[in-house]
């Protein structure tokens, strides 16, 4: 749906993970195998990523200044059996979070979190304030305060709305 680049870093990640799901549609990409795939798990494994995805989209709302709509697991509680270990390279002594179990997604999504914070990065990842949407996107406003993913698409549909209400 976004016409925007994708996040930087780890945040493409999330991003990536938030997006499988098209609200307007319904298509859920965790429903094929080919999706699951994509984050490296199994049909076992679908139901954790949903609320996963959906604790995300939470906070990507927020990080937009939006109210969450739906329940969701809080992201913490989710991240909290997430750990992550303090990697030193002996060549420049430069350090970095990486995941304790690299194959579960939740630990891979802790790192990313961990790596956008440091970076500065981290309420930059917003949700779309279209109700129908709600697609993640990188914010690279400025001033930081996209609101839409797509200004053709889901921006000029709210600037049609509001037109049309005068």
């Amino acid at each position: 749906m976004s016409e925007r680049m994708p996040a930087p870093g780890g945040l493409v990640l999330i991003q990536s993970l938030v997006n499988t799901l098209d609200i307007e549609s319904g298509a859920d990409a965790l429903d094929t195998a080919e999706g699951r795939a994509r984050f490296g798990i199994g049909e076992d494994g679908t139901q954790s990523a949903r609320e996963l995805r959906e604790s995300l989209r939470v906070v990507c709302l927020a990080h937009a200044g939006h109210p969450a709509h739906r329940e969701a697991p809080l992201l913490d509680e989710l991240l909290a059996a997430a750990p992550l270990v303090v990697t030193v390279a002996s060549a420049d002594g430069s350090a970095a979070f990486r995941p304790a179990d690299p194959a579960a997604l939740a630990s891979r999504v802790a790192a990313a979190v961990a790596e956008a914070l440091a970076a500065g990065t981290w309420l930059r990842l917003k949700a779309c304030e279209a109700p129908d949407c709600h697609w993640a996107y990188y914010d690279r406003s400025p001033a930081g305060r996209g609101r839409w993913c797509s200004m053709s698409v889901c921006g000029a549909r709210a600037k049609m709305r509001r037109y049309r209400a005068k």
